[in-house]
């Protein structure tokens, strides 16, 4: 079994960005453009997204699982349009709530995901 790699670890929030166990890549608090539209909000997270999986070698295509955090559920349609866009037909399996974060009403997006790293990498 490999080590457990973490990275992005946040001591003032008691959290890794990205952690690395076996075959797989776990990922939180993925948000961006924060204040923007919420398409904006949604690019902005997959780019944070995608930024942490470079740093294992990996993509968006690499993203089996989704947990997606809105402010307000009804913007899900933004979302999907989105995905449909970023992620090309490899979509992973997707989950959506709605949650009040814990700030001053910016955020109105974050995504957490689990990526598949097998096969040698």
């Amino acid at each position: 079994m490999s080590a457990i790699v973490r990275k992005e670890i946040h001591t003032g929030w008691a959290h890794s960005g990205i952690v690395a166990a076996g075959d797989y890549c776990f990922l939180n608090y993925c948000v961006g453009n924060v204040g923007g539209s919420i398409e904006e909000q949604v690019n902005g997270a997959f780019d944070e997204m995608e930024r942490r999986l470079a740093l294992f070698g990996l993509t968006l295509r690499d993203v089996v699982k989704l947990d997606c955090l809105f402010r307000n559920i009804w913007d899900i349609p933004v979302m999907e349009k989105v995905i449909r866009e970023r992620f090309a037909g490899h979509y992973p399996a997707r989950k959506s709530i709605e949650t009040n974060f814990a700030d001053t009403g910016a955020v109105c997006f974050q995504a957490d995901a689990i990526a598949y790293r097998g096969e040698g990498r």
